[in-house]
């Protein structure tokens, strides 16, 4: 089984194309006023928004994590870019360094860089060592 791509609902469409334009995902698919569609620069996963109709509101429980070589200055060029951050780029207890900021409909979107502890964490089962 392999993940095709994850679809954020969103309340305004270019809005969260501009967005999400600007964290570096290129669009392939453009159907407004209701869907876009964008794949990652690196490999071959997509993102996909779309406008429901739902009420607005925070969708809740919802977290995007994408993995940057220089997060660093990944983050310094998205801040020159007019990004604004809710956490700059701090090394976390799990052993990630990771930089948090908020899409227009308020996903919580993670930039981090985990290194060979991204599948390979000290607490990794033992079953799946290798």
């Amino acid at each position: 089984m392999r993940l095709n791509h994850v679809t954020l609902l969103v309340t305004e469409l270019e809005r969260s194309k501009a967005f999400y334009r600007t964290l570096g995902l290129v669009q392939i698919v453009d159907t407004p006023p209701r869907y876009a569609r964008f794949q990652l620069p690196d490999g071959d996963a997509t993102l996909s928004v779309e406008v429901t109709g739902d009420p607005p509101g925070v969708p809740a429980g919802v977290q995007l994590f994408f993995e940057c070589e220089a997060l660093d200055d990944t983050v310094a060029e998205l801040k020159s870019k007019g990004l604004e951050f809710e956490q700059d780029p701090t090394d976390m207890f799990y052993l990630w360094r990771e930089a948090r900021l908020r899409d227009p409909d308020g996903h919580d979107v993670r930039l981090y860089h985990g290194g060979d502890n991204r599948l390979n964490p000290p607490w990794k089962m033992k079953k799946f060592l290798t």
